[in-house]
């Protein structure tokens, strides 16, 4: 594996498909002019087989997951995993340095006394999980990335006022410069365009 696998901000995009000027294709763009358009839109591209895609809106759209069928994020399994370890960490750091590496009798406790290490496991699981939950969010997204294609439509920055969108990428197996834009037309959208690579 090379280091661009591990860093989406360098990792070059292919495109199995490119324009007549030879540029590469991203994705194709369809604009819809409420959020009950892109809601029902999303349903058909779902229902279509599309992997590949996204839905852009000004706001939050309730049950916008479900239309899309987005599965449960792999995150809390991430946090979860590191929390348990570092638990694990603290439990036995603590245990080897008071009950093996240096024995030092406080108070008449035993080696092992395990209420006087709760404070430090506690910070030591919080600090875990607080690193999986960031760098985890940052890898599952992609993330960081400075550019992104779509921002070289110009009709795509109303997506933060009042305009609905949804992008089918071209690295989806089931996209075709002529059929994915007539499965958006028939969705109802208002506006298709293609989106290149840079």
């Amino acid at each position: 594996m090379s280091i661009a696998d591990y860093f989406p901000l360098i990792r070059p995009t292919y495109s199995r498909y490119v324009t007549s000027e030879g540029q590469p294709i991203y994705a194709v763009l369809a604009e819809f002019d409420t959020p009950a358009d892109v809601y029902h839109a999303a349903e058909m591209v779902r229902d279509a087989g599309y992997k590949k895609w996204d839905v852009h809106s000004p706001f939050p759209i309730h049950g916008m997951e479900e239309a899309m069928g987005v599965k449960r994020t792999l995150l809390p399994w991430l946090v979860g995993g590191a929390a348990l370890s570092g638990f694990t960490a603290a439990v036995a750091m603590q245990y080897f340095m008071n009950a093996i590496d240096y024995q030092f009798v406080v108070q008449g406790k035993d080696d092992w006394a395990w209420e006087a290490y709760l404070p430090v496991t506690f910070e030591l699981a919080v600090l875990f999980s607080a690193f999986a939950a960031l760098l985890g969010m940052l890898s599952l997204n992609g993330l960081p990335r400075f550019h992104h294609p779509i921002f070289n439509s110009e009709r795509f920055l109303s997506s933060t006022d009042d305009k609905y969108f949804i992008a089918i990428e071209s690295k989806d197996p089931r996209f075709d410069p002529q059929a994915t834009p007539a499965v958006l037309r028939d969705a109802g959208a208002s506006h298709i365009e293609l989106v290149e690579d840079d």
